[in-house]
């Protein structure tokens, strides 16, 4: 990994761990596969700590942006999904 994830200098300490979480949970939804209910279970904590939708976007445009994985793409999959294994 090359590049800063997108985070909010507002957030505390274990928010900012937790929004880093969800990144390394999306990189690894196309790098190597993560359970499905593990994915959900991280992206809703996300959602708690990032409950405006125009955030999310914004945050997760970033993030796409810096490592070409797309968010959106991973958690819709993760939604869709019947499977244990997520895989982008």
């Amino acid at each position: 990994m090359d590049y800063q994830y997108p985070i909010d200098h507002d957030w505390s300490t274990d928010e900012i761990i937790d929004v880093i979480h969800f990144y390394e949970s999306i990189e690894q939804a196309y790098e190597r596969g993560i359970d499905r209910d593990k994915l959900l279970h991280i992206y809703n904590r996300f959602k708690e700590i990032v409950p405006s939708k125009a955030q999310e976007k914004t945050l997760c445009r970033e993030f796409e942006e810096v490592s070409g994985y797309s968010s959106y793409r991973a958690i819709k999959k993760a939604r869709e999904a019947s499977g244990s294994i997520i895989r982008m």
